[in-house]
């Protein structure tokens, strides 16, 4: 699942379970199963590996409240791309109450999935609303994006615009990102996936390939 392939031809990927990274012949380099690690494996500017995952058990902050069982406490991971040891980790739903994002219980009775981290963009140099270091974080089933600061513990800014249980998030310039729309509401089965450009300095979106899109019917589930 996503795999990441580095200069001497290594690869980290995860099969919804362990992360682990293997030499161009196969070889096992390391393995870490300490968490439910799934979906997207970035690399940062130092070359450092961010993963999505689930905790287990739940992290302490979750683990004080009450909630089923199957409960999915879903944060980010820093590893060491040498060795895959972990180096910091964050549950989204304590950074949220911390950001006063979140102030009630609400959320631990909603779904056993409330969060869903699907992707995380390690920002790699410094710009006029982001610095380097800073992180973009999908989270899915809240249909918001996340601009982090790990090195303050700071939501510079929450994200929640014209799309709906979104993927991909890149940066293509100074002020703007992409954002890759599933755009796939129940309640709405004529709506097409789309790639979004949100703009920093004027805080608007657009569309991009949008005929393409439509043209060849392109829905994602």
């Amino acid at each position: 699942w996503h795999p990441e392939i580095l200069d001497d031809a290594s690869l980290i990927s995860n099969g919804a379970t362990a992360l682990f990274r293997i030499d161009k012949c196969g070889n096992l380099i390391w393995f870490n199963n300490e968490q439910f690690f799934h979906h997207s494996v970035m690399l940062d500017q130092n070359k450092d590996i961010w993963a999505s995952g689930t905790f287990k058990p739940d992290s302490n902050f979750v683990s004080q409240f009450k909630r089923s069982k199957d409960f999915m406490d879903d944060g980010i991971f820093k590893l060491d791309v040498e060795t895959g040891k972990i180096l910091f980790q964050k549950s989204i739903i304590e950074l949220l109450f911390q950001n006063n994002i979140l102030n009630s219980q609400d959320i631990f009775d909603e779904n056993i999935d409330p969060i869903h981290v699907n992707d995380i963009e390690p920002i790699k140099k410094d710009g006029p609303y982001w610095k380097k270091d800073d992180l973009f974080i999908s989270i899915r089933n809240q249909s918001a994006i996340i601009l982090y600061r790990p090195s303050t513990n700071k939501i510079l800014k929450y994200i929640k615009g014209p799309f709906f249980m979104q993927h991909d998030v890149d940066v293509i310039s100074d002020k703007e990102i992409s954002i890759f729309n599933n755009n796939n509401s129940l309640d709405d089965k004529n709506k097409f996936s789309e790639i979004l450009i949100y703009n920093f300095e004027s805080n608007s979106y657009k569309k991009k390939f949008n005929e393409s899109l439509i043209a060849n019917n392109f829905k994602t589930t």
